[in-house]
């Protein structure tokens, strides 16, 4: 099988065509932009320059907004995949969105959010039932900890559902809590 060969560099003018096609596929943050155009550029300088001055040009005309793409991230993520606020924070990270921006935009999004009843919401949408053993117990708390659920909002619901204490006790030393810093 032949290697692909390297797409030539653009221009300026056709850089910045190329990233509003990649815009208009899909919402993108500004790192995700950089990121996908440092692949039609030369590797220089003057290549660097292009993507700054594209990326300036696709800001001024409105077309990248990372404060905007958090926000629209941030609701659909909670509405559609039922994810608290921890998963939404993790994955906007990981897109490149700025720290400030995160933490205003998760606040707004979660002010009046209830967490267990987003959690309840996630587990019925993946059809997870009342867990039968300490085993199955713990995956429902793992799966919920991966959802973006704080471990109060975890032990809440697993209390609810009668889970012997003691295996919630357990579930606490075990290791598989997770981290108590944004309850």
């Amino acid at each position: 099988m032949r290697a692909r060969k390297p797409a030539a560099p653009l221009a300026e003018d056709d850089l910045f065509d190329y990233a509003v096609k990649l815009l208009g596929q899909q919402m993108r943050t500004v790192a995700e932009v950089k990121r996908l155009l440092h692949r039609r550029v030369e590797p220089s300088d003057s290549g660097e320059a292009k993507i700054n001055a594209v990326v300036a040009r696709l800001i001024e005309r409105k077309y990248l907004n990372d404060t905007a793409y958090a926000q629209d991230y941030a609701k659909l993520r909670q509405e559609n995949a039922s994810f608290g606020k921890r998963r939404v924070q993790q994955d906007l990270m990981r897109k490149g969105v700025q720290a400030p921006v995160i933490s205003k935009t998760l606040e707004a999004a979660y002010e009046s959010v209830d967490e267990e009843e987003l959690a309840r919401r996630h587990l019925e949408r993946k059809r997870v039932k009342k867990p039968a053993s300490q085993k199955e117990a713990a995956r429902v708390a793992r799966m919920l900890m991966r959802a973006g659920f704080g471990s109060s909002v975890i032990f809440r619901i697993l209390r609810k559902w009668d889970i012997e204490e003691e295996a919630i006790a357990g579930l606490e030393s075990a290791g598989d809590e997770p981290d108590r810093g944004s309850e």
